[in-house]
């Protein structure tokens, strides 16, 4: 089987929509640590205390990592645009090879996802721990 047969326009569309679907769930989570962070803050200023302060910025981190995700993301599903555009003028080994590359950072950014959500795990888990001693 040569590339032309095993590569073709629709092998790069196929992610569209699993990227865009993966980008409205990161979207959806930045949204949802908007709010925190602004709870947070206000409560921040109101009381300040050491533990707040750890939320707040165990929260930076996370927002800084779904921003990360986003971008790989988002630069994946560029790279298959371009992938597509390549395959259309006949350009077929330079388009896998960005292909490679766009599944490499969507790869990266569900990576980065894993452990976005592995810390989001650790920071409920703090705050059961405290419900518990109370």
């Amino acid at each position: 089987m040569s590339l032309n047969e095993a590569f073709t326009l629709t092998t790069p569309a196929l992610l569209f929509s699993a990227i865009s679907l993966i980008l409205l769930a990161f979207t959806n989570r930045f949204i949802a640590y908007t709010t925190v962070v602004r709870s947070l803050h206000k409560q921040y200023l109101e009381n300040p205390s050491t533990v707040l302060k750890g939320q707040i910025n165990n929260l930076r981190k996370r927002l800084h990592l779904i921003r990360t995700m986003q971008i790989f993301g988002v630069t994946s599903l560029f790279l298959c645009v371009i992938t597509m555009f390549l395959m259309f003028i006949g350009l077929l080994i330079f388009a896998a090879w960005i292909f490679g590359t766009a599944l490499l950072l969507l790869s990266t950014s569900l990576a980065i996802s894993i452990w976005e959500i592995q810390i989001s795990v650790k920071a409920l888990e703090l705050h059961l721990s405290n419900m518990e001693e109370i």
